[in-house]
């Protein structure tokens, strides 16, 4: 069996020391992985009548990516998990150079969870359509592991298209394990 450790985002805050305190000790008591929240923006529960979600834009949220940039270099194998990254309203080849970019400097340590997610308001502030973003994240998934797996990717979808290019570095994991979650 496995255990992973979730960050307490919306709980600790922006005290860097307080980041590396948890996830050096999740690491030294033999924490499997920490797993990340995704949420670029919260909605303002103020001026939305009856919003009733469970986050809003009092909620702190820290970028997975960046996070995780910040806890390989602190850490020596503890694996880091999004949960979940919220892809249809992110641009694809960017979520794969992040992405890899991660597993690269973590020497292999990332396993991307994804979902579609709930939050409107994120959706409309990112430019992305809420209605198709099951369709889009199927597709979405698809160019992520070509990207990953390919030096040069050519690829014409319904809602992407990348012209014999190709992310450079390639990540360590070839495809990085994608989850699938949501609630």
């Amino acid at each position: 069996m496995r255990l992973g450790a979730i960050f307490p985002q919306t709980e600790i805050g922006a005290d860097p020391s307080a980041v590396k305190d948890f996830a050096q000790a999740a690491e030294g008591l033999g924490y499997d992985h920490i797993l990340v929240f995704d949420h670029v923006l919260g909605a303002d529960q103020t001026k939305r009548t009856g919003w009733d979600r469970p986050y809003n834009k009092d909620d702190m949220f820290h970028e997975p990516f960046v996070m995780f940039g910040y806890l390989g270099a602190i850490t020596e194998k503890i694996e880091f998990t999004t949960g979940v990254l919220i892809l249809g309203q992110r641009q694809t080849s960017l979520v794969a150079k992040q992405a890899a970019e991660v597993d690269v400097l973590t020497g292999g340590r990332l396993r991307l969870g994804i979902g579609i997610g709930w939050n409107e308001v994120e959706y409309e502030a990112l430019g992305q359509s809420f209605t198709n973003r099951g369709r889009r994240s199927e597709e979405q998934i698809e160019l992520l592991r070509l990207l990953w797996t390919q030096e040069s990717v050519d690829f014409n979808g319904k809602y992407h298209k990348v012209t014999n290019a190709g992310i450079n570095p390639l990540p360590v994991q070839r495809p990085i394990p994608i989850w699938l979650g949501g609630g």
